[in-house]
């Protein structure tokens, strides 16, 4: 049986028209009256370029205001926003658009180019509005986003959230962290990622204000604590880094009560400083997958459990498939969890069983029931809290003529935290690390260029002829 309730956005500004829903860092203020009408405007004007109800419609914006306006006004008309990283490059844009059949992209002036139909924010801002009705309503089966995550073949996977999926995250956040009324969360993830996203829904659904930057600087997020009433934030790890440098010998005020950290495992010396600071930072698991965090430390046991990422939020389930030594892959369920992949058949019954998705990640519980996360994903390489698979880089590296073989692997990194560094062997001594970082940036996010290229006579592999990354760092040699 269907589960139906209130168009989330309308019911908020119909609970609290005039309470702030986004603050943006130049001052200026929207209600969740204003947020409402906006984004009813930009529905009605939506429907003037075609897009109807199961329309797949690409979003490619840094943090603008537009871009909260547009997700919630793709929602009024029932089409579903896929969200677009807006560092990919044109040929790994237009993977995904034609992965997930979008014939519209919408955004910002200066991004792109793809190869479909373009418009951007105030191209249809300048439309009139078309007197068709919008949704009332929300179906928590319906699907609501398609974000793309890479997957270990190097393919990106389109994972699709319900309405039901955002809701039951924002529920087992707030559950986790509690509500006060002198609530504010910073937002400066990037809202193409679920991390990003959940803010705007978890703002919408408990009436939240989101601080919006465009672009993250650490000045201004510094600021937006100390002096801008900012009492939640959601960071990834060089994120946290830059903040305690900011901070210095200073105290954040006692209304900041969460630093939420995501986007993989933090080293243990930053959280020990963070401590010292009396920074509460909340360490935090979570996919693309599972629609945000879904295991995360409470308050009451950050300080306790240093280096955990805490126990299942409460709708939610966690299980290890041991191995000998104790650690062995980490599976989670609950309603927050996709149901599956776009159009991907192959995957779904790869990752998903009874309900279980297997995360590919490695972790293991301690006697008390806390996760500990041992690698994210055995080759992914995690930069600035970034996902990047190997295969994708050195698929792109073995294209480039003159290369034999490539094999990329993370390097841990004082500021990102991890970063690319690959590894080729070559039949053609006129190749070099220039061409072959000019070739590379043709093709890959300045984020998955190798930061390092080292040459060498073949590659180490096993028996069965398979690469052996974890051998790479210690044989390098030029």
């Amino acid at each position: 049986m269907a589960e139906i309730m209130p168009h989330w956005l309308t019911k908020q500004a119909d609970l609290a028209p005039d309470k702030t829903a986004i603050e943006l860092n130049d001052g200026t203020l929207y209600t969740f009256r204003d947020l409402k009408e906006a984004s009813q405007s930009f529905a009605r004007k939506l429907k003037q370029l075609g897009v109807k109800q199961g329309s797949n419609i690409g979003l490619l914006s840094a943090n603008h205001v537009d871009m909260v306006i547009a997700i919630h006004a793709v929602s009024y008309i029932g089409a579903v926003s896929v969200l677009l990283n807006t560092r990919l490059t044109r040929s790994e844009l237009n993977f995904q658009l034609t992965d997930a059949g979008v014939s519209l992209v919408i955004g910002q002036h200066g991004f792109g180019p793809v190869d479909t139909d373009f418009c951007a924010f105030s191209d249809v801002w300048n439309l009139p509005e078309s007197p068709a009705t919008l949704q009332t309503e929300i179906d928590l089966d319906d699907p609501f986003t398609i974000i793309y995550t890479s997957g270990t073949t190097g393919f990106p996977k389109g994972v699709i959230h319900t309405y039901g999926n955002h809701w039951w995250s924002a529920a087992g956040s707030m559950l986790n962290l509690g509500l006060k009324k002198t609530d504010k969360w910073l937002a400066a993830l990037p809202l193409f990622h679920v991390s990003g996203l959940s803010i705007l829904l978890r703002s919408v659904i408990y009436g939240i204000p989101v601080y919006l930057l465009e672009v993250y600087e650490k000045e201004a997020v510094h600021k937006a604590i100390m002096e801008r009433g900012v009492t939640i934030a959601s960071v990834v790890t060089v994120m946290l880094k830059d903040l305690v440098g900011c901070l210095g010998e200073k105290r954040y005020p006692e209304t900041f009560r969460c630093m939420l950290l995501g986007g993989g495992p933090a080293p243990k010396a930053l959280l020990e400083e963070a401590k010292l600071r009396h920074i509460p930072v909340f360490q935090s698991y979570g996919l693309t997958e599972t629609a945000s965090q879904i295991v995360t430390l409470s308050p009451a046991d950050a300080l306790q459990k240093l280096g955990s990422s805490g126990k299942p939020l409460f709708p939610a389930q966690l299980k290890i498939e041991q191995q000998e030594d104790g650690i062995g892959e980490i599976f989670v369920k609950g309603p927050m969890v996709t149901n599956g992949y776009y159009n991907n058949a192959e995957a779904n019954e790869k990752s998903f069983s009874n309900g279980w998705l297997a995360t590919g990640d490695l972790g293991f519980t301690d006697a008390e029931g806390f996760l500990y996360v041992a690698d994210r994903r055995k080759d992914l390489i995690i930069s600035g809290g970034e996902n990047i698979y190997p295969t994708e880089i050195e698929s792109i590296l073995s294209a480039m003529d003159g290369i034999d073989e490539a094999g990329v692997v993370g390097k841990d990194d004082e500021k990102w935290g991890q970063i690319p560094v690959a590894f080729v062997a070559v039949n053609d001594p006129s190749i070099t690390r220039e061409s072959i970082w000019e070739f590379s940036a043709q093709h890959l996010a300045g984020y998955k260029l190798p930061k390092e290229i080292h040459f060498m006579d073949k590659l180490p592999r096993n028996a069965s002829n398979k690469l052996v990354r974890s051998k790479l760092l210690n044989d390098k040699h030029e």
